[in-house]
């Protein structure tokens, strides 16, 4: 990979630093009303709705849920089969690398706190990321995520998208495989690689076509946004590479309505509905793609994708992940910024990511880096 110069390294991290945290910001302001019904959540927090961080069931306000435990998940597994690539030449591993980084994931959800490492090698073999206690808390994880990951299948990496059910989970087109795809845009492929990359890695635990051609098409609009391009322009060119394949129809038609309506102005709760509930990939995708459009600021265009009876959390993850590689960190409210939980280590993830996939002129320092965080496996 040519590298970058430092200007242009640092946009891009920040870019990063942005999808990453934004959509851990949309995440935990939609966890609490995930499930409730649009009326309900105006009769709890007013007419406009919840207006910023509110507590959930247990008292705490800014608790991130599966979206952003999946997304950083897909992060860390990215660096690792990029430096299992770099070492070994295996690039054709790099499903399966994501595969067991999804199985660490899985492990948050059945066990209660990170393994006891009692020595170098056992972080080794674990990782950096599997260690911090605050991952392990299960959060209403959907069901086919935790079921796919169970069944042991690993998508060729050279498999055509052809359009037909996957061998698992063929009929789930879940939000699952959106909500955590937004990383494989950010690797700097080009945007049809980043589509199948996501498309492929979706099929571990979802195999309908709709799902998993979902979750490549959030991949490619995040890789044209982290090439400078504007949140209508990345749309529909992803629109033009869906169009390459069979049965894109569900989640080509859904991106043109959220396309439609945010030109029409005047965006409303009302009319996030009328996208559905967000519980489907395709319907997902296109309410975070409506309110980023429709959304006057970056604030209200979050507050927008979450206001609605339906998937609020993953709504606002996705939301979160294009507005931040949109507009970089920098763009974000701090008060919301600062409640968010685990931001510091989110911000170091995204950090350690940037490092590898878009170094700059200037050398990153390997004891700033340390190599045993993303051990070959």
């Amino acid at each position: 990979m040519i590298q970058q110069s430092w200007d242009e390294s640092a946009a891009r991290r920040a870019r990063i630093r942005g999808c990453l945290l934004a959509g851990a910001i949309g995440d935990a302001i939609g966890n609490p009303i995930e499930f409730r019904s649009l009326s309900g959540i105006r009769e709890a927090y007013g007419p406009a709705g919840a207006t910023g961080f509110v507590p959930d069931d247990s008292g705490v306000a800014g608790r991130i849920t599966d979206d952003t435990q999946m997304t950083l998940f897909t992060a860390e597994g990215l660096i690792r089969a990029h430096a299992l690539a770099s070492a070994e030449g295996a690039g054709g591993a790099v499903i399966a690398v994501i595969r067991r980084a999804y199985l660490r994931w899985l492990d948050t959800q059945n066990y209660p706190e990170p393994p006891r490492q009692r020595t170098p090698e056992d972080i080794g073999r674990s990782g950096w990321l599997r260690t911090h206690p605050w991952l392990y808390a299960r959060r209403a994880p959907g069901n086919a995520c935790l079921s796919g990951l169970l069944e042991g299948h690993t998508p060729a990496v050279d498999a055509p998208l052809y359009g037909g059910p996957g061998p698992v989970n063929g009929g789930s087109k879940g939000c699952g495989t959106v909500m955590r795809s937004a990383p494989f845009g950010l690797t700097g492929l080009p945007a049809r690689d980043c589509f199948e990359l996501a498309a492929r890695c979706a099929q571990i635990t979802h195999g309908h076509p709709t799902g998993y051609l979902a979750a490549g098409a959030l991949a490619a609009i995040v890789a044209y946004l982290l090439e400078g391009d504007s949140l209508e322009g990345a749309t529909l060119r992803t629109l033009e590479i869906l169009r390459g394949y069979p049965r894109h129809e569900e989640t080509a038609t859904a991106l043109r309505r959220a396309i439609d309506l945010a030109a029409g102005g005047d965006p409303t709760a009302e009319k996030v509905e009328s996208l559905g509930g967000g519980w489907i990939a395709e319907e997902a995708l296109a309410i975070g793609v409506y309110a980023a459009l429709a959304g006057p600021s970056l604030p209200a265009a979050l507050l927008l994708s979450v206001n609605h009876s339906g998937d609020s959390d993953s709504t606002g993850s996705i939301c979160g992940n294009l507005l931040g590689v949109h507009h970089g960190d920098l763009r974000l409210p701090p008060s919301w910024l600062a409640q968010v939980e685990g931001r510091g280590t989110i911000a170091e993830l995204a950090d350690d990511f940037a490092a590898v996939f878009h170094p700059s002129a200037q050398p990153y320092d390997a004891t700033v880096f340390p190599q045993d965080r993303y051990p070959l496996n």
